[in-house]
């Protein structure tokens, strides 16, 4: 029988608001292997926890994280990226998530999900200064980025993100999946992350030629659970962590 995956809490599971601690606790209190959590900059150079730039706020108006500073950002009541409609959250800093790493040891990982190119840099200085190098990897990552994170820092680890888009041209599936095994391999990243709408059992074989883990977003019905953990990927992502959990129990 294939080893379970690692289960991957996608931020804001079991409809906790996105990149938030309640998110966090969630996840923890679950058991799962893997925490999400997206990553951008403030123009005062402060990293932060949002999937989007582009924030809407309680009051109707629009913001850029880009363009603020985290002082001017931190006061702001946001809707999450996902949530209730009438749900406001508080932009958290990266510096958030220190505690909840240091207390759970390197037994529970940390998936940095970056937003931009802004962000390589100071995010790979973030994991040398805190020493999480074991600890926590980076995604987000298309092979230009894959590269740039590796000219910053070779040491951080990473994924490959794959554009689905590759996979909806006339070359054969497998031509597509050497090429983008290759790419990751190229850029050193030691898995692909994929939605998993694009992944058939024909990857998993070609992945393992590379030495790539094949990790999968964002699978929340318990039927595609089962399929792909009977493939053999190596980690799920899931909002739904109740469901994961509890087929991984059985086993």
């Amino acid at each position: 029988m294939n080893s379970f995956p690692r289960i991957t809490a996608h931020t804001g599971c079991m409809g906790t608001p996105d990149n938030t601690l309640q998110s966090i606790e969630t996840g923890l209190n679950y058991g799962a292997d893997i925490l999400e959590e997206d990553v951008l900059i403030t123009a005062d150079g402060i990293l932060v926890l949002s999937h989007d730039d582009h924030v809407h706020l309680a009051d109707g108006t629009e913001r850029w994280i880009s363009q603020m500073s985290y002082e001017q950002l931190r006061v702001l009541d946001v809707k999450p990226h996902s949530g209730a409609p009438d749900e406001t959250i508080r932009i958290l800093p990266l510096d958030a998530i220190l505690p909840y790493l240091q207390a759970s040891g390197v037994g529970v990982q940390m998936n940095l999900d970056l937003k931009s190119d802004a962000c390589v840099e100071p995010v790979a200085a973030w994991i040398e200064e805190h020493q999480l190098l074991e600890q926590v990897f980076l995604s987000g990552c298309e092979t230009e980025r894959a590269r740039l994170v590796q000219r910053v820092n070779p040491r951080v680890r990473k994924l490959l993100n794959v554009d689905p888009s590759v996979f909806m041209t006339d070359a054969p599936y497998v031509e597509v999946a050497h090429q983008i095994c290759r790419d990751a391999a190229g850029s050193a990243c030691f898995g692909l992350n994929l939605n998993y709408r694009v992944v058939k059992p024909e990857l998993l074989p070609i992945a393992a030629e590379y030495g790539l883990d094949v990790c999968i977003w964002t699978v929340n019905e318990l039927d595609e659970m089962k399929h792909f953990i009977q493939m053999g990927v190596q980690s799920i992502t899931t909002r739904n962590l109740a469901e994961l959990v509890q087929i991984k129990k059985e086993r």
